[in-house]
């Protein structure tokens, strides 16, 4: 779920979460965090930590400044000891932009030797105007281990058909990657997603009552918690 500091990342942790996205500027759909904060949220509590790799609003790279200055913070983290992260960047007509892809990915790749840090591709698939092929596209960077995708750049709502497709092609080329359902998620679309096979869920404005302007609500992240801990529904 998605943590702004360390007060909500406690809070998440109270509340049951098991791992957090770390960003910054939600009104920009969530940018790069400082150094800082991620060093503070990895002091306060001991859940897995990805933090966003993303310097503006939008799927784009940026210019190349913008993007050295990205890359910059990125490697400004992982020698914090950030070791997990979030990205995703697109063309202007919707395909990957696997340039900036591999190069950020090489950024955090841990110690450029054989191993790696993990990461997430985020919602930018949503928006892509082929996702089979940014799937394929995608499928021989290191490090890569989840989608974190609604189905569609609407939402959820109108994504279950295109994420109940997507998992049952799991192991497939291109579908090694876990699926993790995000995107005005709610609680009713657990039993479809589920039952689908997804096993990872992300929320966000859902666990903050008082919205983005209030802090994570312990309890609202229970809710999600004790969903998540019913039997997966039989169909």
């Amino acid at each position: 779920m998605i943590a702004l500091d360390p007060a909500d990342a406690i809070a998440a942790q109270a509340g049951g979460a098991d791992r957090l996205e770390l960003v910054t500027e939600m009104a920009a759909d969530g940018l790069t965090p400082s150094r800082e904060t991620f060093a503070a949220v990895r002091s306060a509590v001991d859940l897995p930590v990805r933090v966003m790799l993303r310097a503006a609003d939008g799927f784009g790279a940026g210019d190349p400044a913008a993007f050295d200055a990205l890359c910059e913070a990125a490697a400004a983290l992982h020698s914090e000891g950030a070791d997990e992260f979030v990205l995703g960047f697109l063309t202007d007509d919707g395909g990957v932009d696997l340039a900036a892809v591999t190069a950020l990915a090489e950024v955090v790749r841990a110690g450029g030797g054989v191993d790696e840090s993990r990461w997430t591709f985020h919602r930018a698939i949503d928006r892509a105007a082929d996702r089979d092929g940014l799937r394929k596209r995608l499928a021989d960077i290191p490090g890569l281990d989840t989608y974190l995708t609604a189905g569609s750049a609407r939402g959820v709502d109108d994504g279950l058909p295109a994420l109940a497709e997507e998992a049952a092609r799991t192991g497939t080329p291109g579908y090694e990657p876990r699926i993790m359902a995000g995107g005005g998620l709610r609680l009713d679309h657990l039993s479809a997603l589920r039952a689908a096979g997804i096993d990872a869920f992300h929320i966000g404005g859902a666990a903050r009552p008082a919205g983005w302007a209030g802090s994570v609500d312990a309890a609202a992240v229970g809710r999600w918690r004790t969903a998540l801990d019913a039997p997966v529904p039989v169909a």
